[in-house]
């Protein structure tokens, strides 16, 4: 059996483990599916840095991304297709992908000149071209290009992130059916919308429990002040274009990353993220009225910088989550994986191991190491873990 507190690495669970075996997940998650940092994300999902450059293993990141982007559209198709015929707890939207693309201005001649030689190293798969001030006003009219010169991702994409994660839960579950009545072993899946106080608590009821809890994490007795994570809460703006108002956004418009990023939603929504809010114990997902206007006074300036047109837009919500941001290493900053047996008490019969420190780039990270993590639970091996996600324990 495996026990397993959030959800990404499921999926690789179903799918890698033998025919043979009789595999029962258990996921204890008090939100529910999406609940928590990870969907409320802004949903800009592609495989560089702020400056552009191919991020650790970008490539092979990337190429996972896709794939489970295709099994979510897969999924919301089938679900919106057969509607009346499916019960669901949620709405699954029309569309969980936006293809317009993404782009990067630089702001100061450093800066650009940054950008520029990083982006001779983009990948094939997700471009990065450099436009002028005439095709970025192409794209968006009135967007401000300070040098002439806009990096313009156009394979990059903007996901809603609670709806993909809803999805590729639903896939999961159709997996785990599908292979549930296998001769060998079988499959199953079940979703428990609730807390746990302490990980020993699962002693001998578990062959694995996989910790991950984000932020969160900190609070079990057995992790506090154990992991190499610092917390951040960042809190992002809902604004929309009011209907008396007069250009909407372009329609093909990508979105935006500058000091503060514009997630476009459609023609009348953006999202504008994000503060950074250092070492905040802060979980609630709930903005006070004090909390937001902080917030739109660190965000607009930033945003109206690059596209001036978002002064007219006006704010109708805010939402907030505790990122788990990594620490700082020589390949940049990296998830935090490995297992944690020695900080548990107990006889081991059941082994525990922990997958977080994702930061800002869950949307990214997680279908690799969702992969690499499954196959290290089900043979029980820690090497199959890259060596630079397990150093921290050293």
């Amino acid at each position: 059996m495996v026990l397993y507190y959030s959800f990404m690495v499921q999926n690789l669970l179903l799918q890698h483990s033998s025919e043979k075996l009789h595999l029962k997940i258990d996921i204890y998650d008090e939100s529910g599916i999406g609940g928590g940092a990870s969907g409320i994300a802004g949903g800009l999902l592609h495989p560089y840095s702020p400056k552009v450059r191919l991020l650790w293993r970008g490539a092979e990141c990337w190429k996972e991304c896709l794939k489970l982007l295709k099994i979510a559209e897969r999924v919301v198709d089938k679900r919106n297709s057969n509607y009346h015929n499916v019960q669901l707890d949620w709405n699954l939207c029309e569309s969980i992908i936006r293809r317009r693309g993404i782009l990067r201005p630089a702001m100061d001649a450093k800066h650009l000149d940054i950008l520029t030689n990083n982006a001779q190293n983009c990948l094939p798969s997700c471009k990065i071209e450099s436009i002028d001030k005439d095709a970025a006003e192409a794209l968006v009219p009135n967007i401000q290009v300070p040098f002439n010169s806009v990096f313009h991702m156009p394979e990059a994409v903007n996901i809603h992130p609670l709806c993909y994660l809803q999805a590729l839960f639903l896939a999961c579950q159709d997996l785990a059916e599908k292979n549930s009545t296998s001769s060998f072993g079988g499959k199953e899946l079940f979703m428990h919308k609730k807390s746990i106080d302490r990980l020993c608590d699962f002693e001998g009821e578990y062959d694995a429990v996989i910790v991950c809890l984000g932020a969160k994490a900190d609070l079990l007795p057995e992790l506090s002040g154990r992991l190499p994570l610092r917390t951040c809460r960042g809190v992002i703006a809902h604004l929309q274009l009011p209907d008396n108002a007069g250009e909407t956004y372009p329609d093909h418009g990508p979105s935006i990353l500058s000091d503060a990023w514009l997630a476009v939603q459609g023609p009348r929504d953006i999202l504008v993220g994000s503060t950074w809010e250092w070492k905040s114990r802060n979980y609630s997902s709930v903005v006070s009225a004090e909390e937001a206007s902080t917030a739109l006074e660190q965000l607009l300036p930033k945003a109206s910088a690059i596209y001036p047109k978002i002064k007219d837009w006006s704010f109708v919500g805010a939402k907030a989550g505790i990122r788990a941001m990594p620490p700082l290493t020589s390949f940049g900053s990296l998830p935090v994986l490995g297992r944690i047996d020695d900080l548990v008490v107990g006889n081991h019969s059941c082994k525990y191991w922990f997958f977080g420190g994702l930061g800002a780039r869950g949307l990214l990270y997680h279908g690799l190491l969702g992969k690499l993590m499954a196959q290290a639970v089900l043979f029980n091996d820690e090497t199959l873990l890259p060596v630079e996600l397990t150093s921290w324990k050293k």
